[in-house]
């Protein structure tokens, strides 16, 4: 794995920071693959029960493509015919949200600076933002004569509404944190000092937490929103008996009879 993104796995939280920050994180091919290649990785591993996403230093989060890198190779695709810079969304992006987004362990996001394009997108596709306060969003797509891609026309609308989804698309400009609270982009806003160790604190807290009950909870937020409520209560109940039949489940009634702190153990 390339040393622009890192990976560790400790106490069932697995950290994944990308590690560009000279260049705010922008996304070059390198980095797109290596963090493809590490959310994969933490998706698939037992012994991550929970997953936190950041970035090196205190300027970015990730600033979305590497356009210094992208104006090259769209010369070369130029030169060549062959078109390949665009398959970067296909071959990257995608699998990239596809597996924050679903895979059935919760993702925090700790957005330390800006977020813009792909990088907004890639926190978006989270389930929890902690976000410095002094850290943005912008969603940058249209300003460089591009639609949006990394998730975030399903995202953002889910979040912000369709309609303010539209104009922040149409219009991209930056979003403070306070705004980002407000609108439901952040979920928490602390002093950018304390990020780190904040985003860290909650994603712990999440690996120890009845991980089987948060996978259903993830599948069931996203079965309910492309389905009925008659569809959705069914799941809910497919997933409700799984649940119930956890070890997790059991140990954690015992020990609410007994008033005693349950311990999880993610099965």
């Amino acid at each position: 794995m390339a040393d622009t993104v890192l990976y560790e796995v400790a106490d069932g939280l697995a950290t994944i920071t990308l590690n560009r920050p000279d260049a705010m994180n922008a996304l070059d091919v390198a980095t797109k693959v290596a963090l493809r290649d590490a959310v994969r990785a933490a998706a698939d591993d037992d012994a991550v029960r929970a997953v936190l996403l950041t970035a090196a230093g205190d300027r970015a989060f990730c600033v979305g493509q590497d356009l210094k890198e992208h104006v090259g190779l769209l010369a070369s695709d130029r030169e060549s015919g062959e078109g390949r810079t665009m398959t970067t969304v296909r071959e990257h992006y995608n699998p990239i949200v596809e597996a924050i987004a679903g895979m059935p362990k919760p993702v925090v996001a700790g957005v330390n600076g800006v977020a813009a394009g792909a990088g907004f997108g890639f926190a978006l596709a989270a389930d929890h933002r902690v976000v410095a306060d002094t850290a943005s969003f912008n969603t940058s797509f249209a300003g460089v004569g591009l639609t949006a891609d990394s998730g975030i026309s399903w995202t953002l609308p889910r979040v912000v509404g369709p309609g303010r989804a539209t104009d922040l698309l149409l219009f991209p400009r930056g979003i403070t944190a306070a705004e980002a609270l407000g609108l439901g982009i952040a979920d928490r806003v602390v002093p950018a000092a304390e990020l780190r160790a904040e985003a860290e604190r909650t994603a712990r807290k999440l690996a120890a937490g009845p991980t089987v009950a948060y996978a259903a909870i993830k599948e069931a937020v996203s079965f309910g929103l492309s389905h009925s409520l008659a569809q959705t209560l069914e799941k809910e109940d497919e997933l409700q008996t799984r649940a119930g039949a956890s070890e997790d489940h059991t140990a954690a009634v015992r020990a609410f009879v007994n008033k005693e702190k349950p311990v999880f153990r993610g099965r």
